[in-house]
């Protein structure tokens, strides 16, 4: 199957013609005549883009594009809808059944061209960014390779930290930024001994300096990234560990003087790490990890995040259950 694999259904053999010479030159076609031929050659084939007739003999277009969204295997596949049907009405109703985008006939050529480019540049991305978070994650997770503390922290982690960052104001974009970022924060753990990582008594002073050098560690390989995200993630790791009081290390900064996105980080790792079981002590109640952040605002954390936190308590219990579900499908025999 090529990179461009294009469905293109209509009981018109004209309309298909059509089609044909309009994309043939440029991308790997598929025809179906009919609402079950599409749903079958969706399946099997997989193609990057359906051009969808509406006006079918048997099953219209709008329940074809309503079944392929229903179906787990085919509604990543984005479909466009090719119709004569043009009003507000009709419109509406194919992008209420999972439609991305709508042309009308007759056929523009130029128009037909550009929708398609258009629309397979967002599928690419899309999938470039699924990715790059699989990547992110593997990533991650080599962090945590000796450390029981794994499953879904990263992820949940990262959650808290961007529902933290919203709280405070972060646009859109930044707020994505730092919850890819944020999972890369103890990537240096991948240099401390496993009998350190999972050991279940308290670590001696010895053993608690070498702990400490994941931050470095940590910060060392990310730095080692060009883009945005790498260097958030860098100073993430270099950080998080710091407390607003100046108690923290690897440096010891104190205040604004800490970057924010370390700021959210530590306040969403400490959370996430009473809340779960570690080799070194069982879970914690919700209500005693949240108890624990209000003493700690002013000294580990700032007073101010503090606050937001607590203001989003019920996003962050979502999360939590969310995950905790999640886990314990995945840890199911």
């Amino acid at each position: 199957m090529t990179a461009h694999q294009i469905l293109i259904v209509d009981d018109e053999p004209g309309n298909l013609a059509a089609l044909r010479q309009i994309l043939a030159h440029d991308h790997a076609l598929i025809f179906a005549a009919n609402g079950t031929e599409a749903l079958t050659a969706c399946r099997r084939h997989q193609p990057k883009l359906v051009l969808l007739d509406i006006e079918m003999p048997g099953i219209s277009g709008y329940s074809v594009c309503e079944q392929l969204k229903r179906d787990e295997l085919t509604r990543d596949i984005p479909v466009i809808f090719v119709t004569h049907m043009s009003d507000a009405g009709n419109e509406a109703a194919g992008f209420a059944s999972g439609a991305v985008d709508y042309i009308t006939k007759p056929l523009s050529p130029a128009i037909v061209r550009a929708r398609v480019r258009t629309h397979l540049s967002l599928v690419q991305a899309s999938q470039l960014d699924r990715a790059y978070r699989d990547a992110l994650f593997m990533f991650g997770d080599a962090g945590h390779y000796h450390d029981p503390d794994s499953g879904l922290h990263i992820w949940r982690m990262a959650s808290y930290t961007a529902a933290l960052a919203r709280a405070c104001g972060w646009n859109a974009d930044d707020v994505h930024l730092l919850e890819l970022a944020a999972t890369l924060h103890d990537t240096g753990k991948i240099g401390i001994p496993n009998a350190i990582l999972s050991k279940s008594g308290r670590l001696t002073d010895s053993e608690w300096q070498i702990m400490q050098t994941h931050s470095r560690i940590g910060y060392d390989i990310l730095a080692h990234g060009s883009g945005p995200m790498f260097r958030m993630a860098a100073e993430i790791a270099l950080y998080h560990h710091e407390k607003w009081d100046g108690t923290g290390y690897p440096v010891g900064l104190s205040g604004e003087a800490i970057p924010e996105c370390a700021r959210l980080t530590a306040v969403a790792d400490v959370f996430d790490a009473l809340t779960t079981v570690r080799p070194y002590k069982p879970a914690w109640p919700v209500e005693d990890a949240v108890q624990t952040l209000i003493e700690s605002a002013g000294s580990h954390f700032e007073p101010r995040v503090i606050e937001r936190f607590l203001n989003i308590l019920p996003e962050i219990r979502r999360i939590k259950d969310e995950c905790d579900a999640q886990e314990a499908v995945e840890q199911a025999p």
